[in-house]
């Protein structure tokens, strides 16, 4: 059972072409619908989203629905929402329990595949389903030749295009305006506007001489905006590790507690979280895996000197890792 989730941008044929040229065997789709944005521009997402649901259903047979995410420029809140989903379709976990294709329960979950599309929508929504999937692959190493990302190239894009037919516009609209249906000065007669109010024909003019100009200046977008407080999403890179059980405890305690001055810190906090009794052992223990998970290693933790210790935190990708899979610390912890 293949099922592939597609987030939805501007595009429509990248988006199931491919599938179709290439028969493709799709099951089910997740449809991804941004909500931020102009009106307009949400507006035409989801009218491309109305056509793919009817045409994935129609052309290929397949399974279709709509979601919407909430923010298509929160990273965080998409790597987590791409993590759950992908490992609820390995798992075959459909509105809460397993299926297999025929929609019986204790599906085989060898056969599903997942196949993530990264071409269309907000780049922090590509970026963050791709990082999930390559770090569902780490985590699940079985699993590698189930999960795929993929991307495809158009044939051409219609900016260029849609820019020559504005100058040509821009050309005729010069010659409506530069022309007097009274007669010109030297005698000849005018072009007939046919009723057409000229200032209407000036404004026009105007307005696609600017839009052309920008173009010209800027290419397809203009300035760039304001996200949270920065105007970056920074895009954190996947380890090319798993995670062992220790070693997970080390981030969930991070995880709840944010940081701690030194690591010894962290090895009493973690001690008495566990119940256990603080030694050399334990702290020493508490020490190899903070190596093993910090910059010269999985790249989970940072940390900081501070003269003989060091200030240690969550690194970025660390704080996904522990929001991605806040559902396995409440069951560690009998929570």
């Amino acid at each position: 059972m293949q099922t592939h989730v597609v987030p939805v941008g501007f595009d429509y044929d990248r988006l199931i072409a491919p599938l179709i040229r290439d028969q493709f065997d799709v099951d089910r789709v997740i449809l991804l619908e941004g909500t931020v944005g102009s009106e307009a521009n949400v507006e035409y997402s989801r009218k491309i989203a109305r056509k793919l649901e009817q045409d994935f259903r129609n052309l290929l047979g397949a399974e279709t629905e709509r979601e919407r995410l909430t923010d298509v420029y929160d990273y965080d809140a998409a790597f987590e929402r791409a993590f759950d989903l992908i490992n609820a379709e390995l798992d075959g976990e459909v509105g809460g329990r397993p299926l297999d294709r025929d929609g019986d329960v204790d599906a085989e979950d060898d056969e599903r595949e997942v196949w993530v599309n990264v071409c269309s929508m907000p780049r922090p929504v590509s970026f963050a389903f791709a990082t999930a999937a390559h770090s569902i692959m780490v985590e699940r190493q079985a699993d590698r030749d189930r999960i795929h990302t993929y991307y495809t190239a158009p044939e051409k894009y219609l900016e260029t295009e849609l820019a020559e037919e504005l100058r040509a516009n821009r050309d005729l609209l010069t010659s409506l305006s530069e022309a007097d249906t009274g007669g010109d000065a030297d005698g000849t007669t005018g072009v007939d506007l046919g009723g057409i109010d000229s200032d209407r024909i000036d404004e026009r003019l105007r307005t696609t001489t600017d839009l052309l100009a920008e173009f010209d200046e800027r290419g397809t977008t203009i300035g760039a905006k304001r996200i949270g407080e920065s105007h970056i999403v920074e895009l954190p890179v996947a380890s090319f590790q798993s995670v062992k059980p220790f070693e997970e405890l080390v981030l969930f305690t991070l995880g709840e507690y944010g940081e701690f001055a030194s690591v010894s810190e962290l090895a009493e906090t973690l001690a008495a979280d566990l119940n256990e009794e603080y030694t050399d052992s334990f702290r020493s223990k508490v020490i190899y895996n903070v190596d093993r998970l910090g910059p010269g290693g999985k790249g989970y933790i940072e940390q900081e000197e501070h003269g003989k210790s060091y200030r240690t935190t969550l690194s970025r990708i660390g704080e996904l890792w522990v929001r991605a899979h806040a559902g396995d610390d409440r069951e560690l912890h009998g929570r």
